[in-house]
């Protein structure tokens, strides 16, 4: 009784309540703990906290982004030069879509969601419909390249194969899979000209503007060259000097459901029933490839490359299954968790499934007739 009377465990509680995935994995934790018995030490080198710091970094500045101002003043004049809602969702999937495969997903998503909550603001565009779409689109359109994601820049150092050997594997699967989310987008949108009002009354701050647009490249160079932990903190120092209401505004629960995603898959992967469910799973029809996108669908893509590496020594079938179970259950990639908890939109998730559940059997069924 007196734990649930500091203000600090009730907002804990308050969140659980509310967030089915955070619940599932804290009810999880305890029985993995019983299964794979573990101290603190080896739990805490079983987070990437690379990718947790650097998701940390990017949710502040594109927080910043979005408080400058400057976002609503892009969206306004993103909506006085296209009108029709089908022409800007199909522009905004394909541009996030090129845009993954440059900077990564999920890096992406932390650019133009942002843009796509401004829009929001001042006119009836189908948010959650184009957040759902901005996701599926940096799925596909990162895994054009081998550093758009973890698990292409992960399987391509361990294939020993050249950049142009990569990329030339994944065209095949990732181009034409984006090229149909953007034509499915068109079908997805109403032709009919969108509402909206003047953005001119909402204040900006130039100052907050400058900081989080030109913190993005070299929060993206310390990550590349493994500091991001390092300016990361720099990056929410500065704000808790000069504008600590971003700080407070931002999801911080996302990063402690990712915490306890690296804890739980991590002690999930350890378990000797795991070693023959991968072992099963190369024997099915399509072999690496079923194995990386049905495996996917329970652990995310990334972790899966990581276990299913040591299972396979086919690069084609494993990198286009894991871009495959990308789709799917939104637990198939990081990049939809970012993309549903940055949107702060109720009931995305049932209508996410509704649109990524028929894709992922369009895919995996188009991975392999492609490769039989």
């Amino acid at each position: 009784m007196l734990l649930t009377r500091t203000p600090y465990i009730r907002q804990l509680l308050a969140r659980v309540h509310e967030d089915r995935l955070l619940l599932v994995l804290l009810l999880a934790l305890p029985v993995l703990l019983w299964l794979v018995p573990s101290n603190v030490v080896s739990l805490f080198h079983l987070v990437e906290w690379h990718t947790v710091t650097a998701l940390a970094g990017l949710m502040v500045l594109s927080r910043g982004l979005e408080d400058s101002g400057y976002l609503a003043r892009l969206a306004a004049w993103l909506l006085g030069h296209q009108h029709s809602q089908r022409v800007l969702a199909f522009i905004l999937v394909v541009f996030a879509a090129l845009l993954s495969a440059v900077i990564t997903n999920d890096v992406a998503l932390f650019v133009l969601i942002p843009i796509c909550l401004s829009l929001a603001r001042i006119s009836d565009i189908k948010l959650g419909r184009l957040v759902i779409f901005l996701a599926l689109a940096v799925n596909a359109g990162s895994a054009m390249s081998p550093v758009g994601n973890p698990q292409n820049l992960l399987l391509w150092q361990a294939s020993g194969m050249t950049f142009i050997e990569f990329t030339r594997m994944m065209l095949p699967l990732a181009a034409p899979l984006t090229l149909f989310i953007g034509l499915l987008a068109l079908l997805a949108f109403p032709a009919a000209p969108l509402n909206f009002t003047a953005a001119g009354t909402s204040p900006r701050h130039a100052t907050l503007f400058r900081w989080s647009l030109f913190g993005y490249v070299p929060m993206i160079i310390a990550i590349e060259l493994g500091v991001g932990p390092v300016a990361a903190i720099c990056v929410c120092a500065l704000y808790a000097l000069r504008a600590r209401t971003v700080l407070r505004s931002i999801d911080w629960w996302l990063l402690l459901i990712f915490v306890l995603m690296f804890i739980d898959l991590g002690l999930l992967a350890q378990l000797d029933s795991m070693q023959h469910l991968a072992q099963w799973l190369i024997t099915l029809p399509g072999e690496a490839l079923s194995a990386g996108a049905l495996l996917s669908q329970g652990m995310s893509n990334v972790p899966a490359a990581i276990f299913l590496q040591n299972f396979t020594q086919d690069w084609r079938g494993l990198s286009w299954g894991v871009t495959v179970g990308g789709f799917g259950f939104a637990i198939g990639s990081l990049a939809n968790l970012i993309a549903l908890r940055l949107a702060r939109q109720p009931n995305m998730w049932l209508a996410f499934h509704l649109w990524s559940v028929p894709l992922f059997l369009i895919s995996l069924a188009f991975a392999a007739w492609l490769l039989h």
